[in-house]
């Protein structure tokens, strides 16, 4: 197999111009081809859409099962709505193809677990894309903390809050209105805060305890929460996830998806390194990390710029060529985590939290 052919399913804007054009590097002019791994076809509900797929140079399928029948299709990348993500991924799978879906993997643990299950006995590759611990910053954060640098490290905050649902165009959406289908803060944003925070530190959130912000906005999702979590080893960080923050325009929004890391050293600070860039010149907030040590404020550069999307999906089709399949285990873990954050903060009597609520296993 020289390259994994992939199919698109789902083809709305992000699919289109993160996935399609970045992810597969359909934009022949900022992107060079991909080694294993190539985007031959999309398909999508609204036929609206064949127009640009077939602009990318994309073959347009009509149906799901149109693709699934298409032998030249040895995998499927799935960019769909939260709900539709298991049905369509349990097609796929069973005829015979490697998959990639977009978070949440499920909406329930038991729908990830039996995904997952299929995918093992089948023996096939299934992953979801949690892609930011591709981005270069986090990766030299990860470094940076590994090589000593913030020295014993105590604490952590990772924060991912937005002004998102004011407009009633937005609030109906299923981000600000189906928490059952993940939307809201914990389901939509503090999820990509528990992956990343666990790969940076390279341990697993054993509990977590969450708070609801006060209800100020009309959407039928939480506003936020404040969510405390502990590692396995008893370190302990938190997240603050939200969709009310007003915070003057794109950059003043952009600059407060990040993270800052205490240990008794140094601290570390990462600016617009919780969100879907990669660290080019043309994106439209420059990511930065920096080691403060009470004396002097340090720029950590990364060793080399890399494009997410590009590096997940390199990594799928890497697994599928070299029989090392990848599985959901990690990505049912960060659901149970979400899933925990709620039953916490629905428990809550006042402001005192509860450190009881501990994700399930994700064994299958």
């Amino acid at each position: 197999m020289d390259k994994v052919r992939y199919a698109l399913i789902g083809f709305g804007g992000i699919a289109e111009n993160r996935v399609a054009k970045e992810g597969y590097a359909c934009d022949k002019k900022r992107f060079k081809p991909l080694k294993n791994a190539v985007l031959v076809g999309a398909m999508d509900l609204n036929p609206a859409r064949q127009k640009a797929a077939e602009a990318l140079g994309l073959k347009w399928y009509s149906d799901l099962k149109s693709v699934l029948a298409d032998k030249a299709v040895d995998g499927v990348y799935i960019a769909t709505n939260n709900r539709s993500h298991v049905p369509l991924a349990l097609e796929a799978l069973k005829a015979g193809k490697h998959v990639i879906v977009e978070k949440p993997i499920a909406t329930s643990i038991a729908d990830a677990k039996k995904l997952n299950k299929v995918a093992k006995a089948k023996k096939l590759s299934l992953t979801v894309d949690h892609m930011m611990v591709n981005n270069a910053w986090n990766i030299a954060g990860k470094a940076a903390m590994k090589a000593g640098k913030l020295g014993k490290v105590n604490d952590c905050c990772f924060h991912m809050e937005f002004a998102y649902g004011y407009d009633p165009a937005e609030a109906a959406t299923w981000r600000c209105s189906k928490v059952e289908e993940m939307g809201g803060p914990i389901g939509d944003v503090a999820s990509h805060c528990f992956y990343v925070a666990e790969f940076m530190f390279g341990k697993k959130i054993k509990k977590v305890a969450a708070v609801y912000y006060p209800k100020t906005m009309k959407i039928k999702a939480e506003d936020g929460a404040y969510i405390k979590f502990f590692f396995e080893d008893g370190t302990q960080g938190s997240v603050n996830a939200a969709f009310s923050e007003l915070r003057g325009g794109l950059a003043g929004t952009l600059t407060n998806l990040g993270y800052e890391v205490y240990g008794d050293k140094a601290a570390m600070r990462g600016y617009g390194t919780m969100f879907q860039l990669s660290g080019y010149r043309d994106e439209p907030i420059a990511i930065r990390l920096e080691i403060d040590d009470g004396k002097k404020v340090t720029a950590v550069p990364p060793a080399k710029i890399q494009n997410i999307y590009q590096t997940l999906i390199e990594g799928h089709a890497k697994s599928v060529a070299s029989g090392r399949l990848l599985n959901a285990d990690a990505a049912i873990h960060n659901l149970a985590l979400c899933a925990a954050c709620h039953a916490s903060a629905k428990a809550v009597s006042g402001v005192r939290p509860s450190f009881s609520f501990e994700p399930p296993s994700a064994a299958t």
